[in-house]
Protein backbone atom coordinates (compact mmCIF):
# COMPACT_ATOMS: atom_id res chain seq x y z
CA UNK A 1 0.00 0.00 0.00
CA UNK A 2 1.10 3.53 -0.94
CA UNK A 3 0.44 5.07 1.95
CA UNK A 4 0.97 8.93 0.90
CA UNK A 5 -1.19 8.14 -2.27
CA UNK A 6 -4.03 6.46 -0.10
CA UNK A 7 -3.85 9.67 2.53
CA UNK A 8 -4.01 12.41 -0.79
CA UNK A 9 -6.76 10.15 -2.65
CA UNK A 10 -9.15 10.18 1.02
CA UNK A 11 -8.27 14.05 1.45
CA UNK A 12 -9.11 15.25 -2.68
CA UNK A 13 -12.20 13.44 -1.72
CA UNK A 14 -12.60 15.06 1.44
CA UNK A 15 -12.36 18.31 -0.97
CA UNK A 16 -14.37 17.00 -3.24
CA UNK A 17 -17.55 16.05 -1.04
CA UNK A 18 -17.34 19.41 0.81
CA UNK A 19 -17.10 22.12 -2.01
CA UNK A 20 -19.78 20.02 -3.31
CA UNK A 21 -21.73 20.71 -0.35
CA UNK A 22 -20.25 25.00 -0.01
CA UNK A 23 -21.98 25.36 -3.64
CA UNK A 24 -25.45 23.81 -2.70
CA UNK A 25 -25.70 25.83 0.84
CA UNK A 26 -24.46 28.68 -1.08
CA UNK A 27 -27.10 28.85 -3.81
CA UNK A 28 -30.14 27.97 -1.53
CA UNK A 29 -28.96 29.91 1.23
CA UNK A 30 -28.74 33.11 -1.17
CA UNK A 31 -31.85 32.08 -2.92
CA UNK A 32 -33.74 31.93 0.10
CA UNK A 33 -31.36 35.09 1.90
CA UNK A 34 -31.13 32.49 4.62
CA UNK A 35 -28.01 33.34 6.62
CA UNK A 36 -27.75 30.35 8.58
CA UNK A 37 -27.41 28.08 5.75
CA UNK A 38 -25.15 30.21 4.09
CA UNK A 39 -22.61 30.40 7.20
CA UNK A 40 -22.98 26.54 7.32
CA UNK A 41 -21.62 26.58 4.03
CA UNK A 42 -18.81 28.61 5.15
CA UNK A 43 -18.14 25.78 7.77
CA UNK A 44 -17.70 23.36 4.97
CA UNK A 45 -15.84 25.32 3.44
CA UNK A 46 -13.42 25.06 6.41
CA UNK A 47 -13.86 21.59 6.10
CA UNK A 48 -12.21 21.51 3.10
CA UNK A 49 -9.21 23.75 3.38
CA UNK A 50 -8.63 21.05 7.04
CA UNK A 51 -8.30 18.16 3.91
CA UNK A 52 -6.11 20.68 2.11
CA UNK A 53 -4.07 20.98 5.49
CA UNK A 54 -3.32 16.96 5.30
CA UNK A 55 -2.31 16.66 1.98
CA UNK A 56 0.28 19.44 2.53
CA UNK A 57 1.13 17.80 6.09
CA UNK A 58 1.47 14.67 4.39
CA UNK A 59 3.87 15.84 1.71
CA UNK A 60 5.89 17.24 4.22
CA UNK A 61 5.98 14.70 6.52
CA UNK A 62 6.99 12.51 3.52
CA UNK A 63 10.20 14.61 2.49
CA UNK A 64 13.35 12.72 2.95
CA UNK A 65 16.09 13.41 6.21
CA UNK A 66 18.30 16.16 5.58
CA UNK A 67 21.19 17.23 7.83
CA UNK A 68 18.72 19.73 10.07
CA UNK A 69 16.34 16.86 10.59
CA UNK A 70 18.27 13.33 10.16
CA UNK A 71 15.02 11.55 11.49
CA UNK A 72 13.01 12.88 8.70
CA UNK A 73 9.72 15.07 9.06
CA UNK A 74 7.52 12.61 10.04
CA UNK A 75 6.48 14.33 12.69
CA UNK A 76 4.84 16.78 10.96
CA UNK A 77 1.81 15.10 10.41
CA UNK A 78 1.32 15.16 13.75
CA UNK A 79 1.19 19.08 13.76
CA UNK A 80 -1.27 18.44 11.00
CA UNK A 81 -3.90 16.65 13.60
CA UNK A 82 -3.05 19.50 15.78
CA UNK A 83 -4.43 22.04 13.44
CA UNK A 84 -7.39 20.35 12.61
CA UNK A 85 -7.91 19.60 16.28
CA UNK A 86 -7.87 23.54 16.81
CA UNK A 87 -10.47 23.80 13.77
CA UNK A 88 -13.05 21.89 15.95
CA UNK A 89 -12.02 23.36 19.12
CA UNK A 90 -12.57 27.49 17.13
CA UNK A 91 -16.08 25.93 15.24
CA UNK A 92 -17.35 24.36 18.75
CA UNK A 93 -16.01 27.87 20.58
CA UNK A 94 -18.14 30.14 17.76
CA UNK A 95 -20.45 27.78 17.98
CA UNK A 96 -20.68 28.38 21.62
CA UNK A 97 -21.03 31.97 21.95
CA UNK A 98 -23.60 32.30 19.79
CA UNK A 99 -25.72 29.63 21.62
CA UNK A 100 -25.43 31.74 24.50
CA UNK A 101 -26.35 34.56 22.36
CA UNK A 102 -29.68 33.21 21.77
CA UNK A 103 -30.55 31.78 24.99
CA UNK A 104 -30.08 35.49 26.41
CA UNK A 105 -31.71 36.87 23.08
CA UNK A 106 -33.70 34.51 21.76
CA UNK A 107 -35.48 35.42 18.84
CA UNK A 108 -37.92 33.22 16.48
CA UNK A 109 -36.28 30.88 14.05
CA UNK A 110 -38.22 29.71 11.08
CA UNK A 111 -37.36 26.56 9.48
CA UNK A 112 -39.65 26.00 5.77
CA UNK A 113 -39.18 22.91 3.89
CA UNK A 114 -36.17 23.99 1.88
CA UNK A 115 -33.95 24.55 4.99
CA UNK A 116 -35.32 21.24 6.27
CA UNK A 117 -34.58 19.74 2.97
CA UNK A 118 -30.47 21.59 2.86
CA UNK A 119 -29.94 20.06 6.32
CA UNK A 120 -31.52 16.53 5.89
CA UNK A 121 -28.67 16.54 2.73
CA UNK A 122 -26.14 18.16 4.68
CA UNK A 123 -26.51 15.51 7.91
CA UNK A 124 -26.28 12.36 4.91
CA UNK A 125 -23.06 13.84 3.54
CA UNK A 126 -21.41 14.50 6.39
CA UNK A 127 -22.12 10.80 7.72
CA UNK A 128 -20.53 9.63 4.45
CA UNK A 129 -17.94 11.42 4.16
CA UNK A 130 -16.95 11.11 8.20
CA UNK A 131 -17.30 7.47 7.27
CA UNK A 132 -14.78 7.26 4.66
CA UNK A 133 -12.27 9.82 6.37
CA UNK A 134 -12.22 7.14 9.42
CA UNK A 135 -11.54 4.34 7.33
CA UNK A 136 -9.06 5.95 5.50
CA UNK A 137 -7.22 7.04 8.62
CA UNK A 138 -7.26 3.54 10.19
CA UNK A 139 -6.53 1.61 6.63
CA UNK A 140 -3.35 3.98 6.84
CA UNK A 141 -2.50 4.64 10.77
CA UNK A 142 -3.05 8.57 9.64
CA UNK A 143 -4.44 10.83 12.92
CA UNK A 144 -4.91 13.79 10.46
CA UNK A 145 -7.76 11.51 8.49
CA UNK A 146 -9.47 10.48 11.98
CA UNK A 147 -9.30 13.72 13.01
CA UNK A 148 -11.32 14.29 9.84
CA UNK A 149 -13.58 12.08 10.51
CA UNK A 150 -14.31 13.39 14.00
CA UNK A 151 -14.66 16.86 12.54
CA UNK A 152 -17.47 15.53 9.55
CA UNK A 153 -19.36 13.23 12.58
CA UNK A 154 -19.45 16.25 14.80
CA UNK A 155 -20.89 18.97 11.67
CA UNK A 156 -23.05 15.84 11.05
CA UNK A 157 -24.16 16.06 14.82
CA UNK A 158 -24.80 19.96 15.06
CA UNK A 159 -27.08 19.45 11.43
CA UNK A 160 -28.94 17.46 13.42
CA UNK A 161 -29.37 18.82 16.27
CA UNK A 162 -30.78 21.75 13.97
CA UNK A 163 -33.24 19.49 12.54
CA UNK A 164 -34.56 18.94 16.09
CA UNK A 165 -34.73 22.33 16.51
CA UNK A 166 -37.04 22.94 13.49
CA UNK A 167 -39.31 20.19 15.10
CA UNK A 168 -39.51 21.72 18.33
CA UNK A 169 -40.47 25.04 16.38
CA UNK A 170 -43.02 23.78 13.78
CA UNK A 171 -44.46 20.78 15.50
CA UNK A 172 -44.83 22.27 19.11
CA UNK A 173 -44.12 26.00 18.97
CA UNK A 174 -40.79 25.30 21.28
CA UNK A 175 -38.11 27.62 20.61
CA UNK A 176 -35.15 25.37 21.80
CA UNK A 177 -32.36 26.69 19.44
CA UNK A 178 -30.05 28.17 22.08
CA UNK A 179 -30.39 25.30 24.90
CA UNK A 180 -29.57 22.48 22.09
CA UNK A 181 -26.76 25.07 20.58
CA UNK A 182 -25.24 25.26 24.20
CA UNK A 183 -25.30 21.19 24.08
CA UNK A 184 -24.25 20.61 20.92
CA UNK A 185 -21.40 23.09 21.24
CA UNK A 186 -20.04 21.61 24.79
CA UNK A 187 -20.12 18.71 22.98
CA UNK A 188 -17.34 19.49 20.06
CA UNK A 189 -15.46 21.12 21.87
CA UNK A 190 -14.85 18.16 23.95
CA UNK A 191 -14.37 15.91 20.89
CA UNK A 192 -11.60 19.07 19.98
CA UNK A 193 -10.28 18.42 23.36
CA UNK A 194 -9.62 15.06 22.70
CA UNK A 195 -8.47 15.08 19.34
CA UNK A 196 -5.96 17.50 20.52
CA UNK A 197 -4.93 15.56 23.73
CA UNK A 198 -4.10 12.51 20.76
CA UNK A 199 -2.72 14.64 18.29
CA UNK A 200 -0.26 16.00 20.97
CA UNK A 201 0.55 12.78 22.61
CA UNK A 202 2.79 10.80 20.01
CA UNK A 203 5.18 14.31 19.92
CA UNK A 204 5.12 14.49 24.03
CA UNK A 205 5.66 10.42 23.84
CA UNK A 206 3.61 7.32 24.15
CA UNK A 207 3.90 4.51 26.40
CA UNK A 208 5.23 1.03 24.42
CA UNK A 209 2.32 -0.74 22.35
CA UNK A 210 2.27 -3.96 24.07
CA UNK A 211 1.54 -6.44 21.37
CA UNK A 212 4.15 -4.34 19.76
CA UNK A 213 6.84 -5.24 22.20
CA UNK A 214 5.71 -9.20 22.78
CA UNK A 215 6.13 -9.12 18.69
CA UNK A 216 9.87 -8.19 18.68
CA UNK A 217 10.75 -10.28 22.15
CA UNK A 218 9.03 -13.43 20.28
CA UNK A 219 10.83 -12.62 17.22
CA UNK A 220 14.42 -11.97 18.42
CA UNK A 221 13.41 -14.82 20.97
CA UNK A 222 13.58 -17.16 18.04
CA UNK A 223 17.14 -17.16 17.50
CA UNK A 224 18.47 -20.14 19.40
CA UNK A 225 21.40 -18.18 20.74
CA UNK A 226 18.90 -15.89 22.60
CA UNK A 227 17.93 -16.88 26.20
CA UNK A 228 15.80 -13.73 26.37
CA UNK A 229 14.74 -10.21 24.86
CA UNK A 230 14.31 -7.22 27.36
CA UNK A 231 14.10 -3.87 27.45
CA UNK A 232 12.53 -2.94 23.97
CA UNK A 233 12.51 1.15 24.36
CA UNK A 234 10.75 2.62 20.64
CA UNK A 235 10.62 6.15 19.55
CA UNK A 236 8.63 7.34 16.71
CA UNK A 237 9.65 9.88 14.33
CA UNK A 238 6.68 9.63 12.62
CA UNK A 239 4.34 6.80 11.57
CA UNK A 240 7.33 5.17 9.34
CA UNK A 241 10.29 6.25 11.10
CA UNK A 242 10.61 4.52 14.16
CA UNK A 243 14.01 4.24 16.24
CA UNK A 244 14.25 1.98 18.56
CA UNK A 245 16.77 -0.73 21.18
CA UNK A 246 16.14 -4.00 22.60
CA UNK A 247 18.62 -5.69 24.98
CA UNK A 248 19.35 -10.14 24.24
CA UNK A 249 20.74 -12.62 26.91
CA UNK A 250 23.23 -14.63 25.28
CA UNK A 251 25.74 -17.55 26.63
CA UNK A 252 29.13 -15.65 28.26
CA UNK A 253 31.17 -17.88 26.09
CA UNK A 254 30.17 -16.71 22.51
CA UNK A 255 32.72 -14.19 21.10
CA UNK A 256 32.83 -11.27 19.20
CA UNK A 257 32.34 -12.60 15.65
CA UNK A 258 29.22 -15.21 17.13
CA UNK A 259 27.77 -12.49 18.95
CA UNK A 260 27.97 -9.50 15.64
CA UNK A 261 26.55 -12.10 13.58
CA UNK A 262 23.35 -12.78 15.63
CA UNK A 263 22.88 -8.93 16.81
CA UNK A 264 23.07 -8.31 13.07
CA UNK A 265 20.49 -10.77 12.26
CA UNK A 266 18.50 -9.69 14.45
CA UNK A 267 18.03 -6.00 13.59
CA UNK A 268 17.86 -6.27 10.06
CA UNK A 269 15.12 -8.74 10.34
CA UNK A 270 13.42 -5.99 12.80
CA UNK A 271 13.87 -3.81 9.89
CA UNK A 272 12.58 -6.13 7.71
CA UNK A 273 9.24 -7.42 9.56
CA UNK A 274 8.48 -4.56 11.63
CA UNK A 275 10.03 -1.33 9.61
CA UNK A 276 11.83 -0.53 12.95
CA UNK A 277 15.41 0.08 12.94
CA UNK A 278 17.03 -1.11 16.28
CA UNK A 279 20.31 -1.09 18.05
CA UNK A 280 20.45 -4.98 19.67
CA UNK A 281 22.41 -4.76 22.99
CA UNK A 282 23.39 -7.88 24.68
CA UNK A 283 23.39 -9.18 28.19
CA UNK A 284 25.85 -12.27 29.30
CA UNK A 285 24.55 -15.60 31.01
CA UNK A 286 26.56 -17.58 32.94
CA UNK A 287 27.04 -20.82 31.05
CA UNK A 288 27.16 -22.98 34.58
CA UNK A 289 25.19 -23.67 36.67
CA UNK A 290 27.32 -22.62 39.70
CA UNK A 291 25.37 -18.89 40.66
CA UNK A 292 21.57 -20.71 39.94
CA UNK A 293 20.98 -20.79 43.91
CA UNK A 294 21.94 -17.16 44.13
CA UNK A 295 19.73 -16.63 40.97
CA UNK A 296 16.94 -18.44 42.89
CA UNK A 297 17.37 -16.37 46.06
CA UNK A 298 17.03 -13.17 43.83
CA UNK A 299 13.86 -13.86 41.78
CA UNK A 300 12.42 -15.25 45.52
CA UNK A 301 13.41 -11.65 46.76
CA UNK A 302 11.16 -9.91 43.43
CA UNK A 303 8.24 -11.95 43.69
CA UNK A 304 8.24 -10.90 47.55
CA UNK A 305 7.58 -7.18 46.27
CA UNK A 306 4.90 -6.56 43.52
CA UNK A 307 6.22 -3.21 42.83
CA UNK A 308 9.45 -5.16 41.58
CA UNK A 309 8.16 -6.07 37.48
CA UNK A 310 11.10 -8.25 36.36
CA UNK A 311 14.65 -9.26 37.00
CA UNK A 312 16.60 -9.89 34.36
CA UNK A 313 20.24 -9.93 32.74
CA UNK A 314 21.96 -11.70 35.78
CA UNK A 315 25.15 -12.57 35.41
CA UNK A 316 27.89 -13.10 37.95
CA UNK A 317 31.73 -12.31 37.69
CA UNK A 318 33.35 -14.86 39.76
CA UNK A 319 37.02 -13.00 38.92
CA UNK A 320 35.93 -9.47 40.15
CA UNK A 321 33.13 -10.89 42.72
CA UNK A 322 30.32 -9.04 41.22
CA UNK A 323 26.97 -9.36 40.59
CA UNK A 324 25.06 -8.30 37.92
CA UNK A 325 21.57 -7.62 37.08
CA UNK A 326 18.42 -5.66 36.03
CA UNK A 327 15.28 -4.69 37.82
CA UNK A 328 12.19 -3.37 36.12
CA UNK A 329 10.14 -1.27 38.74
CA UNK A 330 6.38 0.00 39.01
CA UNK A 331 6.07 3.01 37.59
CA UNK A 332 5.18 4.91 40.41
CA UNK A 333 7.78 3.59 43.47
CA UNK A 334 10.90 4.60 44.95
CA UNK A 335 13.50 3.05 43.04
CA UNK A 336 16.39 3.85 44.95
CA UNK A 337 14.35 2.45 48.11
CA UNK A 338 14.12 -0.58 46.23
CA UNK A 339 17.55 -1.17 45.00
CA UNK A 340 18.56 -0.53 48.51
CA UNK A 341 16.03 -3.49 49.73
CA UNK A 342 17.30 -6.14 47.57
CA UNK A 343 21.09 -5.34 47.67
CA UNK A 344 21.20 -5.28 51.01
CA UNK A 345 19.44 -8.51 51.58
CA UNK A 346 21.48 -9.96 49.14
CA UNK A 347 24.75 -8.31 50.66
CA UNK A 348 23.60 -10.29 53.85
CA UNK A 349 23.19 -13.41 52.12
CA UNK A 350 26.13 -13.56 49.42
CA UNK A 351 28.48 -10.59 51.41
CA UNK A 352 31.72 -11.40 48.95
CA UNK A 353 29.87 -9.72 46.58
CA UNK A 354 29.34 -6.44 45.28
CA UNK A 355 25.93 -5.63 43.80
CA UNK A 356 26.49 -3.72 40.16
CA UNK A 357 22.06 -3.09 39.54
CA UNK A 358 20.05 -0.91 36.59
CA UNK A 359 16.74 0.04 37.50
CA UNK A 360 14.67 -0.04 34.15
CA UNK A 361 11.56 1.68 33.55
CA UNK A 362 8.44 0.07 32.35
CA UNK A 363 7.54 1.70 28.99
CA UNK A 364 4.44 -0.93 27.88
CA UNK A 365 1.25 0.66 28.03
Amino acid sequence: MNREFEIVKASIYGIVGNLLLVAFKMAVGFASHSIAIILDGVNNATDALSSIITIVGTKLAGRRPDRRHPFGYGRVEYLTSVVIAVIILVAGLISLRESVVKIIHPGTPSYSVLTITVIVVAILAKIFIGIMFKRFGDKTDCEALIASGVDSNYDAVLSAGTLVVAAAQNFWGLNIDGAVGLIISLVVCKAGVEVLRDALAPIIGLPEDKKLVEAIEAYANGFPEVRGTYDVVLDNFGPNEVIGSLHIEVDDDMNAREIHALTRKISEGLAEKFRIMATVGVYAANTTGAFAPMRADLEALAKEDPKILQVHGFYVDDQTKTVYFDMMIDFHADDDAIRTQVTDAMKRKYPAYTYNVVVDTDYED
